[in-house]
């Protein structure tokens, strides 16, 4: 394919990750007016990345086997654009940006690895098979982040970890109930034994005691998480800086939400409002 095709297939595929993007506002809209205008189509092409592969592990009534088979697919199709023409205007996008932002290929490959992970683990035995978890499903978009804005910093990849891996068990503790009902449960078994939670409590519509107490520990230790992780914010800058603290703002929120509940995530899932959003974004800004 000449260079001239190639570059007018990666532009078709921004252009359509853009609007990929701006569809989907997950907890925040992935797209902000804080990440500059030239990092916007990079970071909408990362995004279509793990969609497309969480939708692959998560949408519609796949077996097992087929989910991997899919999930092989485009893993294979994501080593071939990392050395070959990318064939459709997607992949060329995504190649475009992990060449010329000289990404690592290592946590795209991680993030996989977690939405595979997903298909086939649906129980966690302890804390550290949570955390590992987290090492391939959060940490590496943190990551991926820092390299966009050319930060590739041991240290600011460490406070980083502890943010996304925050991130990550808010989203659990906020979607207790929805993973409950694909079959996931991110509790550790020996966390459940020991606040005596067994897992027909998730099918109760109350605010069970011991359900309540075992998330309240949760989410006092994902707050630990939020706390230690602050520190990347003196290794950022500009609008990065503000982004990133809106995201944090935004998942300490939620932790907020979940007390103000009582620890009750089974009766209504907690989320952010609009003027939510609004409050934590000028918050972010000073």
């Amino acid at each position: 394919m000449s260079n001239s095709k190639n570059i007018d297939l990666a532009e078709s595929g921004y252009k359509q990750a853009l609007l990929l993007a701006k569809s989907h506002y997950e907890n925040f809209p992935v797209v902000s007016v804080l990440i500059p205008s030239r990092l916007r189509k990079h970071v909408a092409i990362i995004y279509w990345f793990a969609r497309t592969a969480d939708d692959l592990a998560d949408e519609g009534n796949l077996l097992v086997e087929e989910r991997i088979e899919k999930l092989d697919a485009f893993e294979n199709e994501f080593k071939l654009c990392l050395t070959n023409d990318a064939q459709t205007n997607f992949v060329a996008a995504l190649q475009q940006t992990i060449i010329s932002k000289k990404l690592s290929s290592e946590n795209f490959f991680n993030l996989l690895k977690a939405f595979k992970q997903d298909v086939i683990k649906k129980r966690y035995s302890n804390f550290d098979e949570v955390l590992d978890y987290c090492s391939n499903s959060a940490n590496p978009v943190g990551r991926i982040l820092l390299e966009l804005f050319d930060i590739r910093n041991d240290k600011a990849f460490f406070y980083s970890d502890k943010i996304c891996t925050a991130l990550q068990i808010t989203n659990f503790i906020q979607d207790t109930k929805i993973d409950y009902q694909k079959g996931r449960i991110y509790y550790p078994l020996d966390e459940m034994q020991r606040f005596q939670v067994d897992e027909k409590v998730f099918e109760m519509s109350g605010n069970n005691l011991n359900l309540k107490k075992l998330i309240e520990f949760s989410v006092n230790r994902t707050q630990n998480f939020f706390n230690e992780g602050k520190p990347i914010l003196e290794y950022i800058s500009g609008r990065f800086k503000h982004e990133i603290a809106w995201t944090i703002n935004g998942g300490e929120e939620i932790l907020r939400k979940i007390r103000g509940a009582d620890f009750d995530v089974i009766s209504r899932r907690p989320k952010l409002s609009k003027s939510d959003y609004i409050r934590i974004f000028i918050k972010s800004l000073f």
